[in-house]
């Protein structure tokens, strides 16, 4: 009893610091053999009360050796830890494992789970955004929800998704939308074969492996983060005030009508046209996404436990009003791990993660929208800025579909709401049968489900031209549920040999067998006929008011893998290293004889700082070269592909009527293969002065061959059939560097620098040279992107401008203007030329401009990419800045095609100030209100504008409107403050910090649209770059607090 009460009197203190000297925050401190546990403060000082006054003190830090101290008779220690090899012993998880970052052979990098929660995000991938060199990250606008692609080295997929295998926790997962940033331990991105090669079929891409947190031996830890924020629209497209808009209809009335009748119905008389000089208008842009937009987030974190039995608890909500009008976001995860150690052999591990998500609002436009009709932007551009009695109306009886509806009503006419619920276990069992020998095995289980309500009002393109005659008009409602199961198996043995080889040989070999099973099934069921007057809310709650269009039930074919593989990792020394996958997956996607893929891949790597003429060089802690080599596949193709099947077609059930079964209209292939990726890297990382200055520099090229590619066949009664065709290449640098500048005890400096250069090629397209994806907006000609033999993917294709047609083109015979001989022609492409119509440029020399002189006139793919982070403290306060960067990639404005052209529908529809008065080509003498014909003065009154006329018949893509989409971004700035321990210790608070973050802070380009980082047209992954209609993107201010117990 004595020794009991004496060691309930002893308390050890102290100071745990580095070789140079300074003190380290977060230590690990446990008193060995039990779970009294406290960690370092931000002084990185502790207090422990002992169980046992004769215990043994453990002390550990990521990068730094684990430390073992005796505190027998003793109150107060200080602590050195040294690097544990300059942090190169820190583990990195790769494919069914893990390995020392020292002993890395491929190319891999890591972000900490510090580095994710930095900025408060929606989508996990945002955090991704300039921070990997070689990862690009493309939202595709603004939206709360917006799609984004996330690219590695370029992508080699041709027709299908290019994105990376995600992994999180070990199970393949669709997306990482909904993982909370707040449960993220680390995310590592696998960028060469000899890396995702052990992925197989699903590798070509790349692989993400997201790690959450985990349970943690020591005592309950407690963290509270939370933050609010506003946000604002930061850009806009800038449209002609209310007398430049006047004065335009004015003369379009002449031009079209011959008369002013339409002009004065609703602006009055032309000489009274004064009345509207300094007029205010409507700014429908800000009406539609001005408001001010708020963000909230709080989660909460509980960690802990004992060397036998730890958890983690994680539970987050955020919630987002956006800044368009009915447009908000929100999410809740809840999530928990636990792990136990049943006994010295056996480890049992259970995760569950449970997200759900609701998306309100319909946004600027769609993936898969019916027509660009129905795009939300353009009618927040275009409607009149001045009320036009008797058509600009909030009525949707007086919208014109298509071109002039009214803002506020297309919004409530394109309303949408989005339900995801995801649902993920998984549970591991892991037996050491041997001191060198163990078995794991994985269960896991992903239950996804998402509704989608999609609402169609009067006004919209499907309601006046989908539905029957007498439907038409009336709204409609398309009702999704999605529900998807996979079940994944993975079983491995691993067995180090350890030192029984020798004393300079490693080995460690494991064999492992996987299995996949994914299944899926849409209800998709189309409602047309709802009353004329029915908003969204009532045609959801009152569905028995439509007319049953469609109830379509789609099962699937079953998705099913089954894999074989092993890895072999050996280094001689520790000085020369040798890593070897294979991997073998059939995949129930093929036919027999195409089922099986097999991919191999190997990795050598030389410490060269382990040599002897280097070993004395003081300041070089680490240089390693890499060299690899692997092939990964790919089978991302719809199931069902290589044999013939029926399904119910878009009538398959009225009313309880008759079924009617039909051939898809896709020709199954029986002939299906793999798509295979071979990939070489060469790698460099070095490590010097002690980390202050470490990186790497990589070198690569990746080749896709048998390119599963969506083959148009038209006339055969089918639109397409899944084929192998073709090879892509994707060849790069990429350079990382990593500095500490400045590393004192109250004051630091670092930053942080990435680069990646891809240039990506079409090596062979099979039986084709070429074919023409369209991008779908509303270009007269369909086709606007090239896919060729030897050029990128992204490229471009359409006309050269060639300014305008002069007075000087046309002969005048005091009635018309007649095309001089040797003037090219452009009017089988811009409609009838006059003086002042945009002219394209004759590539052919023919004489006429046709579809055949198109050119090249664009590339989506930046030269190079990359990001910098700069992060600086003293004395408490923290601050972060991180910037991302693009330059030499395209963009597609097609806006500004849009918006500078009034088509023979288009009157009343307001133009961009591209098009305005003094700029663009005029006809009309203001001083008489009449139109000016004799051509000399018209020559005169066009001397100083550079532009062409707006009244022109179709939207053409030209390469005016391909620009120059360089940037440079500062994403996130942060500053932060954490109170000093000994003002919160008192209070049982280990760390208190407050932060002010900004996000999109602002935005060096030349780009004369709203934001050069766009891509909305995304039915195709062959047409990216396209700006048109996007959902703004708003710049945000954000107040955090981070709260630890």
């Amino acid at each position: 009893m004595s020794n009991q009460i004496s060691a309930q009197n002893v308390t050890v203190e102290g100071t745990v610091k580095d070789a140079a000297g300074l003190t380290l925050p977060g230590v690990n401190v446990l008193e060995k053999g039990t779970k009294n546990g406290v960690s370092t403060d931000f002084d990185g000082h502790f207090k422990i009360k002992l169980t046992n006054p004769k215990a043994i003190l453990t002390f550990s830090f990521i990068g730094f050796k684990t430390k073992e101290a005796s505190v027998a008779g003793k109150n107060k220690i200080e602590i050195v830890l040294n690097e544990d090899a300059n942090a190169l012993n820190e583990v990195v998880v790769v494919g069914y494992g893990t390995v020392k970052k020292g002993d890395l052979t491929g190319a891999v990098s890591t972000l900490s789970g510090n580095d994710v929660r930095k900025t408060p995000i929606a989508n996990v991938a945002e955090a991704l955004t300039g921070r990997i060199a070689g990862v690009q990250v493309i939202s595709s606008e603004g939206s709360p929800d917006s799609e984004i692609k996330i690219r590695i080295r370029g992508g080699g997929s041709l027709t299908q998704d290019s994105s990376p295998l995600i992994i999180v926790d070990g199970f393949p997962v669709n997306s990482m939308n909904d993982v909370s940033s707040s449960d993220i331990e680390t995310i590592t991105t696998l960028k060469d074969a000899s890396s995702t090669a052990i992925y197989g079929s699903r590798g070509a891409n790349g692989v993400i492996i997201i790690t959450t947190k985990g349970g943690k031996e020591g005592k309950i830890a407690v963290n509270v983060n939370m933050f609010y924020g506003m946000k604002k629209m930061a850009n806009e497209i800038d449209v002609l005030e209310p007398e430049d808009f006047v004065k335009w209809q004015y003369e379009y009335a002449l031009l079209a009508k011959g008369n002013a009748d339409s002009y004065e119905k609703y602006f009055g008389s032309w000489q009274d046209y004064d009345i509207y000089k300094g007029v205010k208008g409507d700014n429908w842009q800000k009406q539609i996404y001005g408001r001010t937009g708020e963000v909230q987030s709080r989660d909460l974190g509980i960690r802990g436990g004992s060397d036998k039995i730890n958890f983690n608890f994680n539970y987050a909500h955020y919630d987002e009003k956006a800044i368009m009008l009915g447009s908000d976001f929100k999410r809740d995860n809840l999530s928990l791990a636990l792990k136990s150690k049943a006994s010295d052999k056996i480890d049992l591990a259970f995760t569950m993660r449970y997200s759900n998500t609701e998306i309100n609002g319909g946004g600027a436009n769609e993936q898969n929208e019916v027509s660009s009709n129905d795009s939300r932007l353009k009618h927040a551009v275009g409607y009149s800025p001045l009320p036009m009695p008797g058509l600009t109306t909030d009525d949707t009886d007086e919208a014109v579909s298509g071109y002039l509806v009214n803002p506020f009503v297309a919004v409530a006419d394109n309303d949408r709401e989005q339900l995801r619920k995801n649902f993920n276990m998984l549970g591991s069992f892991s037996w050491k049968l041997t001191d060198k020998l163990v078995f794991k095995t994985d269960l896991g289980l992903d239950n996804y489900n998402y509704l989608d309500n999609r609402f169609y009002g009067r006004s919209t393109y499907y309601v006046a031209n989908k539905p029957a005659a007498t439907l038409q008009g009336m709204p409609a409602l398309t009702m999704t549920d999605r529900k998807d199961v996979r079940f994944r198996n993975a079983n491995t043995l691993n067995y180090d040999f350890k030192k029984s080889l020798g004393e300079n040989h490693n080995l460690k070999i494991l064999v492992g067998e996987e299995s996949i099973n994914y299944q899926r099934n849409d209800v998709n069921t189309v409602l047309q006929g709802f009353p004329k007057f029915f908003d969204f809310e009532q045609a959801k709650k009152l569905t028995s008011q439509a007319k049953p269009f469609s109830v379509d039930n789609y099962y699937f074919a079953d998705d099913k893998l089954l894999s074989f593989f092993g890895r072999i990792n050996y280094d001689y020394k520790d000085r020369y290293l040798f890593t070897a996958t294979y991997r073998a997956d059939g995949s129930s996607k093929f036919a027999k004889g195409n089922k099986w893929g097999y991919f191999p891949a190997a990795a050598v790597a030389w410490k060269i700082s382990e040599e002897s003429f280097l070993k004395e060089v003081s300041w070089v802690n680490s240089l390693k070269l890499r060299l690899s080599y692997g092939e990964a596949g790919n089978n991302n193709i719809p199931t069902g592909q290589t044999v013939q099947s029926l399904e119910s077609t878009t009538s398959s059930w009225i009313n309880g009527s008759d079924s009617y079964w039909a051939a898809p209209n896709i020709l199954t292939n029986p002939d299906l293969k793999w798509e295979t990726t071979v990939t070489q890297n060469l790698g460099l990382d070095f490590d010097f002065f002690k980390s202050r200055i470490n990186g790497s520099f990589e070198v690569y090229k990746n080749v896709t061959q048998d390119l599963l590619i969506n083959f148009l066949i038209p006339g055969s009664g089918y639109a397409s059939q899944y084929r192998n065709m073709g090879e892509t290449q994707n060849t790069g640098f990429e350079a990382t560097l990593n500095v500490t500048a400045i590393q004192k005890k109250d004051y630091g400096l670092n930053f942080s620098f990435n680069i990646g250069v891809n240039k990506n090629r079409i090596n062979s397209l099979g039986v084709m040279d070429s074919f023409n994806p369209s991008s779908t907006w509303n270009s007269a000609i369909d086709g606007d992107y090239l896919v060729k033999v030897g050029q990128p993917i992204g490229t471009m294709y359409g006309f050269k401008n060639d300014g305008r047609y002069e007075v000087s083109d046309f002969d005048y015979d005091g009635t018309k203007y007649t095309l001089k001989a040797g003037i090219t022609n452009s009017s089988g492409i811009v409609g009838t030329v006059q003086p002042g119509t945009m002219k394209l440029k004759d590539l052919n020399g023919d004489g006429v401009v046709t579809v055949a002189d198109r050119a090249i006139i664009g590339d989506s793919n930046p030269k190079f990419s990359g990001g910098f982070v700069i992060n600086g403290n003293a004395y408490g306060f923290d601050l972060s800045a991180s910037f991302n960067y693009s330059v030499g990639n395209d963009v597609y404005n097609a806006n500004k095609v849009e918006f500078t052209t009034s088509t023979p529908n288009g009157q009343y529809r307001n133009l961009s100030t591209d098009m305005a008065d003094g700029a663009r080509w005029t006809n009309l003498n203001p001083s008489t209100g009449q139109l000016v014909t004799d051509p000399t003065e018209l020559a005169a009154l066009n001397a100083n504008t550079t532009m062409w006329s707006p009244y022109m018949n179709r939207y053409v893509f030209n390469d005016w409107a391909v620009e120059d989409g360089s940037f440079l971004r500062l994403n996130t700035l942060t500053l932060g403050y954490t109170s000093p321990s000994s003002l919160i210790s008192a209070l049982g608070v280990s760390k208190l910090r407050f932060y002010l973050t900004a996000t999109n802070v602002f935005l060096l380009t030349n780009y004369s649209g709203p934001d050069p980082e766009v891509s909305t047209r995304r039915k195709t992954p062959l047409t990216p770059g396209v700006d048109y209609s996007a959902y703004p993107r708003s710049r945000q201010l954000v107040f955090g607090l981070n709260l630890n117990f």
